[in-house]
C-alpha cells in the first residue's frame, strides 16, 4: 500500500485543526474544544510518524542503490545489508502506525480505564490467579509510567482476591487493554497441592473505557445509595467506620460496591465512576450486538464467554487462541512484560479493519 496519500491528507488535516484551535470562539464549546484536542494530538503524532516513516523509506532507496554499486563480498555491501535489514524492521513498525490512522479511531482508545478481575472456577487456586493478573497489569502499567488506583478488593483467605477492582490512567491505556477481556485460563501445580497435580482454574477479566458525564445521563432517583462498614482483616481503621458504599442502578439492576477508601465521600465517588464504566460497556455491546455476524472473526469482540488466553506453568508457555499466537516466555509474561502478546492482537485487528474498510470502498 502506498501511503504517501495519507500522510499528506493528515498534514492537511493536522494544519485545518490547528487553525481551528487558535479561534478563541471554539472554546465557548468545551465539548467541541475537547473533541478537536484530541483529533490534534492523534494528527501531530500520525503526521511525526508518518515523516519518520518517509524517511526511512528515502533511506532504504540509498542503502539498496549502495548495495548494487558494491562488490558482494566488500565491507561496505556488508554495512549496507545491515542497514538494509534495521530500515527495512523500522518500515514495517513505521507503517502499520500509520496505517492505524486511515481506520476510524476508537473514541474510546485514549480513555482511562477500569478493570475489573474476578476469580472463576478453580476455587483458592483461581483467587490466586486474580492477584497474579492484577499485579501483572500494574507491572505492566507502571512500566508504561501510568498511574494505578485500587477501587475495591475482595481478598481471598490465601492471599488472592475473589475480586479486584481497579482505575489505570495514563495515555492510550484502552487502546492497549480493551484486547484483555475474556476467560483467561491457568494450568500449573498449586501450592497447595500435595501430590504434584496439574491444576486448571480461570479469572474473567473486564477491561471497560471510564465514562464521561457527557456519555450518559445518571438520574439521583434512578439510584439507591446504602453505607456499611468495609470488611477486611480486623484491626484496620478501615473497619472501624461506616465508609463502604453500595449503589444500586434501579432501572438495569447493577450493584457497585467500594470501600478501599476511608472517606465514604470519596468511595461513593469511585463507586459511580465505576458504575458509568460498566452502563457505558453495556450500551456498547448492546450497539455491538446489532453487527455480531460482521465481528464474529474480529479480535476483541468482549465476549466476557471467551476464553482468550492460557498460561501454562509446566511448559512455560502463554497461547492467545484468538489469533493462534504462542510465546514460550510466561515468566516474562506474568510479570508484566504483555507487549509480545498485545501487539500482535492490535496488529490483527489492525488487519481485520482495514480489511472490512477497502471491502465497503
Amino acid at each position: 500500500m502506498d501511503l504517501r496519500p495519507h500522510i499528506e491528507r493528515f498534514r492537511r488535516r493536522f494544519a485545518e485543526v490547528e487553525a481551528a484551535l487558535s479561534d478563541p470562539k471554539l472554546f465557548d464549546n468545551p465539548s467541541r474544544a475537547q473533541e478537536l484536542a484530541r483529533e490534534y494530538a492523534r494528527l501531530k503524532e500520525l503526521v511525526t510518524t508518518g515523516e519518520s516513516y518517509l524517511r526511512t523509506l528515502g533511506q532504504l532507496e540509498e542503502n539498496r542503490a549502495l548495495l548494487q554499486g558494491e562488490p558482494a563480498d566488500s565491507e561496505l555491501a556488508q554495512m549496507a545489508k545491515d542497514e538494509i535489514a534495521r530500515l527495512e524492521t523500522a518500515e514495517r513498525r513505521l507503517g502499520q502506525a500509520v496505517q492505524f490512522g486511515l481506520v476510524p479511531p476508537d473514541r474510546n482508545d485514549s480513555r482511562n480505564t477500569i478493570l475489573e478481575i474476578r476469580a472463576g472456577a478453580g476455587g483458592q487456586e483461581s483467587a490466586l490467579f486474580a492477584a497474579d493478573l492484577q499485579r501483572m497489569y500494574t507491572r505492566y502499567a507502571e512500566a508504561r509510567g501510568w498511574k494505578v488506583e485500587i477501587m475495591d478488593a475482595s481478598p481471598s483467605d490465601l492471599g488472592g482476591f475473589k475480586e479486584v477492582i481497579f482505575q489505570i490512567s495514563g495515555q492510550d491505556v484502552f487502546k492497549r487493554l480493551k484486547y484483555e477481556s475474556g476467560v483467561h485460563r491457568v494450568q500449573r501445580v498449586p501450592a497447595t497441592e500435595a501430590q504434584g497435580r496439574i491444576h486448571t482454574s480461570t479469572c474473567t477479566v473486564a477491561v471497560l473505557p471510564e465514562a464521561e458525564e457527557v456519555d450518559l445521563e445518571i438520574k439521583p432517583e434512578e439510584l439507591d445509595i446504602t453505607v456499611c462498614r468495609a470488611s477486611g482483616p480486623g484491626g484496620q481503621g478501615v473497619n472501624t467506620t461506616d465508609s463502604a458504599v453500595q449503589i444500586l442502578h434501579k432501572p438495569t439492576g447493577l450493584i457497585v460496591r467500594c470501600s478501599d477508601e476511608r472517606s465514604q465521600l470519596k468511595n461513593r465517588a469511585k463507586a459511580l465512576k465505576v458504575l458509568r464504566a460498566r452502563l457505558l460497556d453495556a450500551r456498547v455491546a448492546e450497539e455491538n450486538a446489532k453487527y455480531a455476524a460482521q465481528r464474529k472473526a474480529q479480535v476483541g469482540t468482549g465476549e466476557r464467554n471467551e476464553r482468550i488466553r492460557t498460561y501454562n506453568f509446566p511448559q512455560n508457555r502463554v497461547t492467545d487462541h484468538r489469533i493462534e499466537l504462542t510465546l514460550y516466555n510466561l515468566p516474562a509474561v506474568i510479570e508484566g512484560d504483555i507487549d509480545p502478546v498485545i501487539e500482535p492482537l492490535m496488529a490483527h485487528d489492525l488487519e481485520e479493519r482495514l480489511a472490512a474498510l477497502q471491502a465497503v470502498h
